[in-house]
């Protein structure tokens, strides 16, 4: 199936490694252009040299904090400048450290909301107006299933991710006639580092190793297994081509049927 990612220009943030990583290698197989951030410019050379090796028409390796907003500003402006143009934002970042919601303090709080509330909006505000003139933009949110059913143990990622819900959703219908769709894709248990922290410290709440804390993890999903990144990617490579021009206000889940709900 062509995707009509040819000619494309995307922006994956958090590009170098894990979910970000699949749908930046999903992305390239289709022949897009890429510029991928991360904070270890060693890590991102690589990365964009593997990246277009498999395909990628282009691929740029930019360093920027998640944290910084100057940084980000600063990364879509040279994600601009390399390819021309920005069609589509793939919005990543790493997640806040596990704890209940007993564990959670203010300072966590205020030390976290940027990073995942603040500079992603602030960077996807920037981009959409060219994508608004030019009538087509993809915006992916690396969500959650957090955001539809809470995860125990990782409090501070639910309760901030839930913001990124009612903006994704909210922006989505204001934009939607202009050719941007906006959709958040929201991950399961997937093998990365993030998993393995997220069960790492489910182990030491229970006391407990970390194969008996896999393996709890896992009969709460009727696949049976945790998720492969390979399987995640395609799915954001899909949302984005002109395949995804009609899906936008959504949270699309790749999670081996973990979440019980209907939506």
């Amino acid at each position: 199936m062509d995707l009509g990612l040819k000619g494309r220009r995307a922006l994956v943030m958090g590009g170098t490694k894990g979910l970000g990583r699949s749908i930046a290698d999903a992305l390239a197989g289709e022949g897009a252009a890429l510029v991928i951030s991360g904070r270890d410019q060693s890590s991102l050379d690589k990365a964009a040299a593997e990246l277009k090796a498999a395909g990628a028409a282009a691929a740029y390796g930019v360093p920027a904090d998640i944290s910084s907003a100057e940084q980000i500003e600063a990364l879509a402006d040279k994600a601009v400048e390399l390819l021309g143009g920005v069609d589509i934002l793939v919005i990543n970042h790493g997640g806040p450290p596990p704890g209940t919601a007993l564990d959670i303090r203010i300072p966590d709080l205020e030390a976290w909301f940027p990073r995942i509330v603040v500079n992603p909006i602030r960077i996807a505000h920037k981009l959409l107006p060219a994508m608004q003139a030019q009538k087509w933009g993809r915006i992916i949110v690396v969500g959650s299933t957090g955001m539809l059913q809470p995860i125990p143990g990782i409090a501070l990622s639910n309760i901030l991710r839930a913001g990124m819900v009612g903006w994704m959703k909210t922006i989505s219908g204001q934009v939607a006639k202009d050719g941007v769709t906006v959709n958040i894709l929201a991950p399961g248990t997937i093998r990365t580092d993030r998993t393995k922290e997220t069960i790492g410290g489910a182990a030491k709440r229970q006391g407990i190793s970390m194969e008996e804390a896999e393996a709890a993890s896992t009969k709460e999903i009727p696949a049976g297994r945790l998720g492969d990144p390979k399987e995640y990617g395609p799915m954001g490579a899909f949302l984005a081509g002109d395949t995804g021009a009609y899906i936008t206000g959504c949270i699309v889940r790749v999670d081996g049927g973990r979440v019980k709900g209907m939506l």
